[in-house]
């Protein structure tokens, strides 16, 4: 287990798996900015993979039902259109969710995207576990992605795992799963694209609002 730790530290220094330093919004923002989507319930597990190693660096779990928000696990995603509690991001628009998988891809990483179909009551039920976590620890992103979806009806297969790569390969086996990887070349700085994003996402909000 210890070896398993140091290796999940030593990724999260180069890929997002950070430990929860977040600002906290509050009810109304999160109420103002919420976002259904209109198509069908979902889950989507993303997995982001060392283009180098092949290695995974962090995982996070996008579900939309009542509301669509990203469950991001000690993530490093921040957005001033995005409010937060604890791990949980809310008001994933598409213009969010584009934002979110960029910053991620990058040189040095690319973002393993996987999605089903679910039941209004999964993807309820997940809603709601994603609210409880709470904020979770620096390096177990895959731990407490997997151990969520483990309690939704349908995915008891999932086993608890420290490995991204291993908890999306699980995921994949699952009947009705749809994965792609998406890639960019741009600079191996996180935190360059996290910036970069943001401002994307703030012009965007601007023209918006006119």
């Amino acid at each position: 287990m210890f070896r398993i730790l140091i290796a999940c530290l030593l990724a999260v220094t180069v890929a997002g798996c950070a430990g929860s330093q977040r600002p906290q919004a509050d009810p109304s923002e999160i109420v103002a900015r919420s976002y259904r989507d209109p198509g069908p319930s979902t889950l989507t597990l993303y997995t982001m993979i060392s283009t180098r190693t092949g290695s995974g660096a962090h995982t996070s779990l996008m579900i939309s039902g009542s509301e669509r928000v990203i469950f991001d696990p000690a993530g490093s995603f921040r957005a001033d259109v995005v409010p937060i509690k604890n791990d949980v991001l809310y008001g994933i628009t598409p213009n969010v969710e584009r934002a979110y998988r960029s910053s991620h891809a990058r040189e040095t990483h690319y973002a393993r995207i996987q999605t089903i179909e679910v039941t209004p009551q999964q993807a309820e039920i997940a809603l709601q576990l994603a609210k409880q976590m709470g904020p979770v620890s620096q390096a177990f992103c895959a731990n407490s992605t997997s151990q969520l979806l483990q309690q939704v009806p349908g995915f008891e297969q999932i086993k608890t795992t420290f490995y991204p790569v291993k908890l999306s390969d699980q995921f994949g086996q699952i009947p009705g799963v749809v994965t792609t990887d998406y890639r960019e070349n741009d600079s191996a700085d996180l935190q360059q694209g996290l910036a970069e994003n943001n401002a994307r996402l703030n012009q965007l909000e601007a023209v918006s609002t006119n």
